[in-house]
């Protein structure tokens, strides 16, 4: 898959994972089951092409120190984020039903550090390193101005509510669709110049 693909790709699976998660709650619980596992695929297949998308954007910027700690904070978020959906689809494996499925979350989160590194912080490295790195473009005329902002939106809105991934899934997809007919290096107003 080449990085402008991957670049569209990620955002349409992230959207595919809300439409899914949605759809999966109308019966008035979410997992265990088909949409359950397939939901958490799409987001885990997500995850693996913003490791390209991430190192195409440190390139972008010329492999800067902080667009290189921006990637590697980036990929410890993604690390986490996908050991977090891995847990989620072993456990929906597990669970006969939606209630069996608290008491084996509940054993997971109680092992020291993992609740911490795998839900409540870890995964927050890979949206932090995300904004970085569009917010560095955007500075760098490599990317529109507002593309932080959908950026910023796309993962703040789930936190708001989380039926509105999709809405944050589509702001990333306009923002990335833009990004991924960047393919040079440098800056347009440079290349006026060369």
């Amino acid at each position: 898959m080449n990085i402008r693909t991957a670049f569209v790709a990620a955002p349409l699976l992230i959207l595919a994972y809300g439409v899914i998660r949605i759809a999966d709650g109308f019966d008035g619980e979410r997992g265990p089951g088909l949409a359950w596992t397939t939901g958490h695929l799409a987001f885990m297949a997500a995850l693996v092409l913003f490791i390209p998308i991430f190192w195409e954007m440190r390139r972008r910027l010329d492999r800067n120190a902080l667009a290189t700690a921006a990637v590697a904070t980036g990929v410890a978020g993604i690390a986490c984020a996908f050991a977090q959906f891995a847990i989620d689809i072993v456990v929906g494996l597990m669970a006969a039903d939606h209630a069996a499925m608290g008491p084996l979350f509940d054993q997971v989160k109680a092992v020291p550090g993992v609740s911490l590194a795998v839900y409540d912080a870890g995964p927050f490295l890979f949206y932090v390193a995300q904004f970085v790195l569009v917010t560095q473009l955007a500075v760098r005329r490599q990317a529109r101005v507002w593309t932080p902002v959908l950026v910023f939106l796309d993962f703040t809105l789930p936190i708001i509510d989380r039926d509105l991934i999709p809405v944050g899934a589509l702001l990333l997809l306009v923002s990335f669709v833009q990004l991924s007919r960047g393919g040079a290096a440098t800056p347009r107003h440079a290349l006026a110049h060369a």
